[in-house]
């Protein structure tokens, strides 16, 4: 029997376009489009909502034109206040909607924690402590949110919802993640695994997808430059800052082991995407150069 077939996407944020309100100046999603399709990659998630085409028709054309595939999109909503969880349904399914109907596949809703916005988690990305968490009650309100907003865009648009754990929000340590996970759905909610969140938030990538695979239903390949994560903790960088200094950097030159990685997703029969990502802040980097590279060393372990 053959092995299950594993798709390559990138993604807008690997150009720097990020969800978050940075300076700099991000380039036309036209030419990002052109540039994921001309590095060799077949799909491509969204983006922050309204750099791409909003209108299904017009997004489905600039796609169609460029043979690729809309395979999800970021939605990031403050999990652990309960008056949040309202307007994070109505956006989920604003974009839930623009999925649907411009795509002929089965994208996914990205959910996050609305990562950056709480200054204890953006200033100590990659060395939280469990002080620093979320409490009993802030817990069971931020799994409440997550399976709210699954199920509104499951029941309405039939796209199912992945959490994506992610540095600087509440969701970021290996043990963030598996507590989320104990007190969700595991038939209504999957894991966004995102390799390089997972290494600088403390934990070893490989151990954690084996830990989690029942729950992966969407993959993230992300490197971690363990000397810029060190010097991170050390120098107390914020998050923003280890990004800017180049923590996610191009794949095979931090320390995530991709081949072993790779070999684990074929042992589960992973058919999904692979998306890469090397976040990058606006303005910063050269996205096309590196995503070539990237697209490069995946095929040089059989991807």
């Amino acid at each position: 029997m053959s092995s299950p077939k594993i798709q390559i996407a990138n993604a807008p944020c690997s150009w720097g376009v990020l969800e978050f309100d940075l300076a700099g100046v991000c380039i036309p999603a036209s030419r990002v489009l052109d540039e994921i399709a001309a590095t060799g990659y077949r799909g491509t998630e969204l983006g922050d909502y309204g750099f791409m085409p909003t209108a299904p028709d017009a997004l489905r054309a600039e796609l169609a034109q460029r043979d690729l595939q809309l395979i999800g999109a970021f939605v990031p909503v403050a999990l652990a206040r309960a008056e949040t969880h309202a307007a994070g349904v109505a956006e989920a399914l604003k974009i839930a909607r623009l999925l649907r109907d411009a795509s002929d596949g089965s994208p996914f809703i990205v959910l996050a924690d609305d990562n950056g916005s709480v200054d204890e988690r953006r200033l100590n990305a990659g060395r939280i402590r469990p002080e620093q968490g979320l409490d009993d009650e802030q817990w069971s309100v931020f799994a409440q949110g997550a399976e709210r907003v699954a199920l509104a865009v499951r029941d309405e648009t039939g796209l199912r919802t992945v959490f994506h754990h992610h540095c600087a929000g509440y969701i970021e340590t290996p043990a963030e993640i598996a507590r989320l996970l104990e007190l969700t759905d595991p038939t209504l909610l999957g894991l966004c695994f995102d390799t390089g969140h997972y290494r600088f938030g403390s934990g070893d990538p490989l151990r954690g997808l084996r830990t989690h695979a029942d729950r992966v239903w969407h993959v993230h390949f992300k490197d971690c430059h363990p000397g810029i994560a060190r010097q991170a903790r050390v120098e107390n960088w914020d998050y923003f800052e280890a990004v800017r200094q180049g923590v996610f950097c191009e794949l095979g030159q931090g320390d995530v082991d991709f081949p072993a990685i790779a070999d684990a997703l074929r042992e589960h029969s992973y058919d999904g995407w692979i998306v890469v990502e090397q976040d990058v802040l606006p303005g910063l980097g050269t996205p096309a150069e590196s995503a070539a590279r990237n697209r490069a060393y995946l095929r040089s372990i059989g991807l």
